[in-house]
């Protein structure tokens, strides 16, 4: 009979991707045949080696000023394109996840790597997809409109004394039956939305990959990892990653929407020192608010404890303070606030408040709703799918809470997310 650990390494071995474990001083412990075959080595030649001697030179210097920050920082890294090199010398593009955790006494970190392959493309599965949608809408739409008619031509023969009774009956079966097959048609329409979502979300996720490896390539020529760039050479790198990072926030943006809406989001919820969360996410947007000398201010109490999903309410409040950096203007302020919420002591309210272009009393009532752009003129500066407000408060009612929003024009804005207390009030 074979061992445990026998059984993991043949386990790991039929693994359709690379698996690498390494220690913190760039040690490799594990590898598994996909790995190895990969960069073209045997068990007994990786083992021991650096991690950085099976990297390209590019991503050895990523590795070392980048990756692995991350993995300490978070622990974790999810999508990161890296190059391996191979024995004879050839290049492989991998995606790279990995886990950092302590195993056996000392840190390690566990890697997956996926090869990158081109993706075909699915404009037309999309097209007939949406067709499908439409032509169910406009049948839809018929059905609703025939019933409309018939609920007129309904009370029309009311008022007419001549019809008998038998009549008004028939007419009445006549309407229930059109009633029954409008909604036969609406359940239609309501199957190809959710199939017009689930596609959406397989969509955006294939789209992902082949974007992150444009990033990745665009980060390796910036390093002059095939020689020396121009000046206008790095400022057309620079627009392709700044459109690339663009293109991948949206393509985010809708897959989080679909996920949603098709009730595929899973809720983790546990108590979270809010002072914690916004601890967090300060660092992430720090680079934005020197850039605009925008002060901020966070006042919350070490006490204040949720129950959330910490990740997803990180996500909602780093979409407010994205926001809020977009539409105050230089020299302003941003405030993030903690307390509890006087109307229902079993919530906890986490502000953030800017001194903002505000919005208008109008647009206000909108801003949640999906698509929605506060700023919809076409010189608008901020760029968007309009999509992060919607999707932060379905996130905030997930785990049971709301987010709400007030605002005056010319003075600011003021976002409020409210979350379960941890700690029920005694």
């Amino acid at each position: 009979m074979p061992n445990d650990a026998t059984a993991v390494d043949a386990l790991l071995d039929a693994a359709p991707c690379g698996f690498l474990s390494f220690t913190d001083d760039g040690t490799i412990r594990a590898s598994n045949a996909m790995l190895r075959d990969m960069v073209g080595g045997d068990r007994d030649q990786l083992i021991g080696e650096r991690v950085e001697s099976i990297l390209n030179v590019g991503s050895r210097i990523f590795y070392q000023t980048h990756f692995f920050p991350l993995l300490k920082l978070h622990g974790r890294a999810e999508e990161i394109f890296l190059l391996l090199r191979a024995k004879n010398g050839d290049d492989v593009a991998t995606l790279c996840n990995a886990v950092r955790r302590e195993r056996g006494g000392e840190w390690v970190t566990d890697c997956v790597f996926i090869r990158v392959h081109e993706r075909q493309k699915f404009e037309d599965a999309l097209l007939r997809a949406k067709k499908a949608a439409e032509d169910a809408q406009q049948v839809a739409d018929e059905q609703r409109r025939q019933v409309q008619d018939a609920n007129d031509q309904l009370e029309r023969q009311a008022l007419e004394l001549e019809l008998s009774q038998q009549q008004l009956l028939d007419q009445a079966d006549e309407l229930e039956a059109q009633s029954e097959e409008l909604l036969r048609q609406r359940a239609i329409a309501d199957d190809a939305n959710r199939a017009k979502s689930a596609f959406l979300a397989t969509m955006s996720h294939e789209l992902r990959t082949p974007l992150n490896a444009i990033g990745g390539y665009v980060q390796l020529l910036e390093l002059g990892i095939q020689g020396p760039i121009t000046d206008a050479q790095a400022d057309a790198l620079g627009r392709i990653a700044r459109s690339q990072r663009h293109l991948l926030r949206l393509i985010n943006d809708l897959l989080n929407l679909a996920r949603i809406e098709a009730g595929r989001v899973d809720y983790n919820l546990e108590p979270s020192a809010l002072k914690d969360i916004a601890d967090a996410i300060l660092p992430m947007v720090e680079p934005q608010l020197s850039a605009r000398r925008i002060h901020c201010e966070v006042n919350v109490p070490p006490d204040l404890t949720v129950m959330a999903d910490r990740e997803k309410a990180q996500q909602i409040l780093l979409n407010l303070l994205s926001n809020a950096t977009k539409f105050t203007p230089a020299d302003g302020s941003v405030t993030i606030s903690g307390a509890p919420d006087h109307e229902q002591p079993d919530r906890i309210c986490l502000e953030v408040r800017d001194t903002g272009m505000g919005i208008p009393a109008e647009r206000l009532a909108h801003v949640f709703e999906p698509f929605v752009q506060v700023d919809d003129s076409h010189a608008r500066r901020a760029e968007g799918t309009g999509l992060g407000l919607a999707i932060s408060r379905d996130l905030a009612r997930g785990m049971g809470g709301d987010l709400t929003a007030r605002s005056d024009v010319g003075v600011g804005s003021s976002f409020t997310l409210t979350l379960p207390r941890a700690v029920p009030v005694p």
